[in-house]
C-alpha cells in the first residue's frame, strides 16, 4: 500500500540527508514490514490508520520477541516516514505521535580497560598467515591492522567513518584528519602519534610494492587508506573479522568489537579529566545527551571501585 510513497522517501534519505547505506536498509525493511501489516490488516488507506491498529502493531511487534531498542527503532522509522508524508500532504497528522515509544532499558556501553587496549594495540605485529600469503604480504597485513587498530582507539571515530578516509584526509604533519561522520558530516579530529607512526609504517609499506591492473585503478581514483588484498578499499565487515582473530589471540573479551574502541576511547579520556563538551566534539556528537552515557560509565567504575575497596561500603 505504501510502495510507491516509501521509494520517493527512501530517495530523500539518500540524496538529501545523506544517511548510510545501513541506515537505508534498515528504514527499508522497517516500512515494508509494516507494508505487510497492513496488507493482512486490510487497510486500503493512510487515513484509516488509527491509534488502535498502531497499537496492535506494537503487540505484534513484542510477541516476536524484538528488544526494546529494536521495536524503538522501528517505530522511530515509520514516524519520520509519517512526517515526511504530512509535509507533503499526503496525511493531515502523524498517527504515530500519539504511540508511546517503549521504555528503553539503559545499557551501559562495553569498553576496554587501558591494558586490554594496549595488549590488543600491540597484536597485529605478529598476526598469524593463511595459506597463500607470502612474507611480504604477512607483514603489509599486520602494519595495516595495526595502523586500523592505533587509530580507531586513537581517534575515537566510528568504523564506517575509518574504512571511507582516504590518504589525503590524514594532516601527518599536523596530527589530524578529516571525517566524514553521519548525515555526511565532515569534522577534524585530532589523532595521536602512536596512530600517526603506524599509519606511516603502512603507507611506505604499501607503497614499494607495484601496484597493477585494478589494484592501481583503484588507488588512483579515489586513494583509500585501508585497502584489502585486492587494492580495493577495505569495509567495516573485514575489519571486524580481523578483530575477531585479535580477541582470540590475546583472551580479549569476544564482545569486543571496533565499536568498543570508540567507547573506551570517550570513557578513558573523561576518566583522566576531560570535559564533557570537548568529548562530545571529538565523537563528533550533535548532543551533549548522546555523550552523557559516558559520565554514566565513569560513575559506575567509582562505584564498584568503593563497594570493592571500602570497609563499610
Amino acid at each position: 500500500m505504501i510502495d510507491k510513497l516509501t521509494k520517493e522517501f527512501i530517495a530523500r534519505l539518500k540524496h538529501e540527508r545523506g544517511f548510510s547505506e545501513h541506515t537505508v536498509r534498515a528504514y527499508q525493511k522497517d516500512l515494508a514490514q509494516f507494508d505487510s501489516f497492513l496488507k493482512v490488516e486490510k487497510c486500503k488507506s493512510l487515513k484509516h490508520i488509527s491509534h488502535l491498529l498502531l497499537r496492535k502493531y506494537l503487540a505484534i511487534l513484542r510477541s516476536r520477541n524484538y528488544s526494546k531498542t529494536t521495536i524503538a527503532r522501528k517505530l522511530a522509522s515509520l514516524r519520520s516516514f509519517f512526517k515526511f508524508l504530512n509535509r507533503e500532504g499526503e496525511l493531515v497528522s502523524n498517527p504515530f505521535e500519539v504511540l508511546r515509544t517503549p521504555k528503553q532499558t539503559k545499557k551501559l556501553p562495553h569498553f576496554l580497560s587501558i591494558k586490554d587496549a594496549e595488549d590488543l594495540l600491540k597484536t597485529p605485529a605478529k598476526p598469524s598467515p593463511t595459506p597463500g600469503m607470502t612474507p611480504n604480504d604477512i607483514k603489509s597485513m599486520g602494519l595495516r591492522d595495526k595502523a586500523i587498530l592505533e587509530t580507531l582507539y586513537s581517534a575515537g571515530i566510528r568504523v564506517g567513518e575509518l574504512v571511507n578516509l582516504d590518504e589525503s584526509d590524514v594532516d601527518f604533519f599536523g596530527g589530524m584528519i578529516k571525517v566524514r561522520g553521519k548525515g555526511k558530516k565532515e569534522r577534524l579530529a585530532p589523532i595521536g602519534s602512536y596512530a600517526i607512526k603506524a599509519v606511516k609504517e603502512y603507507i611506505d609499506s604499501r607503497s614499494k610494492h607495484k601496484r597493477t591492473g585494478k589494484r592501481e585503478e583503484s588507488l588512483q581514483k579515489s586513494q583509500p587508506l585501508f585497502i584489502n588484498k585486492f587494492g580495493g578499499r577495505l569495509t567495516a565487515r573485514s575489519v571486524a573479522r580481523s578483530l575477531d582473530k585479535y580477541l582470540k589471540m590475546t583472551g580479549v573479551n569476544p564482545i569486543t568489537s571496533p565499536h568498543t574502541f570508540r567507547h573506551s576511547f570517550a570513557t578513558h579520556l573523561l576518566d583522566r579529566g576531560a570535559d564533557l563538551r570537548s568529548v562530545q566534539e571529538l565523537l563528533g556528537h550533535s548532543n551533549l545527551s548522546t555523550t552523557q552515557i559516558y559520565t554514566h560509565v565513569t560513575t559506575e567504575r567509582l562505584k564498584q571501585v568503593y563497594e570493592k575497596s571500602h570497609p563499610r561500603s
